[in-house]
């Protein structure tokens, strides 16, 4: 049997030696001029290829149980046992985050590129498919340039429209619409925020670990604790990716709260600052969270409460809790988040009601499978998106009808 494989990513090239595997002839099509792009971009060039602590919660889409029977029919230890057997060695973080030992991507991507070269797999790079049709039982697809392809399945793996600058593109919605298939609307995700300039242009570059909590109406959406890196735009880091979606998928109005001390309770804080202000008697109060956040924070939060020039000796206790206030909810509007050049993955896809979980397969059109970031389903930050690209993508390498 001839499969055909649409999209040389993650999801497509675990397909394609999954299928190379059960003994059928594989077609692997690729837009860019050599598989993986993609790849060597994730986990900024480290590859976090998967995550130990994987599991539906950290999944979204209309049904975020979609991903379940993937998940379960092609774990992490199986993951990791299939790419051990490719020659790469793996470490785990206290996380749950894995990487190559080697901190390349390329090192992924190379056991990948190199389990590919083997006389079951055809390898058509530079070939964008651009039409897709099914006749009787056999499939029909035309490349850009003008060649034919006839096989008896096909799989979807074209990706989705995040990273359009290392190969995000349109081309799979457009395929399975073609096909009778339908998408959701479609939102950056595991992307920067952007917000109110004024105070993170100052802070550009500045990185302070908080609790990130997304505000509507004075309402918590979203909550992460980590990383969070101050740009001229707004914030960017780990714990702004994980609620980027609530961010890019929500209504106007919203803002990103930030807490400097989460471990801290309000008196605690409160007495901190009494402390630092009897020990920093002479100083301005500008200087006052010298020790708790980073110079160039502590600065702004005392500006941002009204205190710069001042002596520390002249602020009151009122003066106190309004820079305790800054410390621990320090608020910036919501002006929305930065696109799909700069997402590392899409929120939304095609519709999942319209392929079986547990094969993969196309309820519309037998024979037509999809996996990957196509379909309606997104993961958090931290390796979950790849595992969802190697499972469903060997669920789909299967062909289980």
């Amino acid at each position: 049997m001839t499969v055909l494989i649409i999209g040389g990513g993650a999801a497509g090239m675990v397909a394609a030696l999954t299928a190379a595997e059960s003994g059928h002839q594989v077609i692997l099509t690729e837009r860019q001029a050599r598989v993986g792009r993609k790849l060597m971009a994730t986990g900024n060039g480290r590859c976090n290829l998967t995550n130990l602590h994987t599991d539906p919660s950290h999944y979204h889409g209309q049904d975020p149980d979609f991903c379940r029977p993937a998940l379960e029919r092609f774990p992490v230890a199986d993951t990791l046992k299939f790419f051990a057997r490719l020659g790469l060695l793996t470490v785990s973080e206290p996380s749950g985050r894995v990487y190559p030992i080697s901190n390349m991507a390329g090192s992924v991507l190379d056991v990948l590129r190199y389990a590919l070269e083997q006389p079951a797999i055809e390898l058509r790079t530079a070939s964008p498919v651009v039409s897709l049709k099914k006749k009787g039982d056999l499939f029909t697809a035309r490349t850009e340039d003008g060649q034919t392809i006839s096989c008896d399945r096909v799989i979807l793996a074209a990706g989705g429209a995040a990273g359009s600058k290392v190969g995000g593109v349109m081309d799979g919605y457009q395929l399975a619409k073609s096909m009778g298939h339908h998408r959701t609307a479609l939102y950056p995700s595991l992307v920067q925020l952007r917000t109110d300039p004024t105070y993170p242009r100052a802070l550009k570059g500045v990185k302070a670990d908080a609790c990130l909590r997304i505000l509507q109406e004075g309402e918590t959406v979203a909550q992460r604790q980590g990383e969070i890196l101050f740009t001229e735009y707004g914030i960017s880091g780990p714990a702004v990716f994980d609620v980027s979606r609530t961010a890019a998928t929500g209504s106007e109005g919203m803002s990103a709260q930030l807490d400097f001390l989460p471990d801290y309770s309000w008196d605690d804080t409160l007495l901190w600052l009494r402390q630092r202000q009897q020990a920093m008697i002479g100083r301005e109060a500008g200087l006052l969270l010298t020790g708790s956040v980073h110079t160039r924070l502590g600065q702004m939060l005392c500006k941002a409460a009204g205190f710069t020039n001042q002596p520390v000796s002249a602020l009151t206790e009122k003066d106190l809790q309004a820079i305790a206030r800054q410390l621990r909810s320090f608020t910036l509007p919501i002006l929305g988040v930065c696109g799909f050049d700069q997402a590392q993955v899409t929120a939304g896809g095609l519709v999942t009601d319209e392929f079986d979980p547990r094969t993969m397969q196309s309820r519309l059109v037998p024979g037509l499978y999809v996996c990957g970031e196509l379909l309606d389903v997104d993961g958090d930050c931290g390796g979950f998106n790849l595992q969802w690209a190697w499972s469903s993508g060997r669920l789909a390498g299967l062909l289980t009808t």
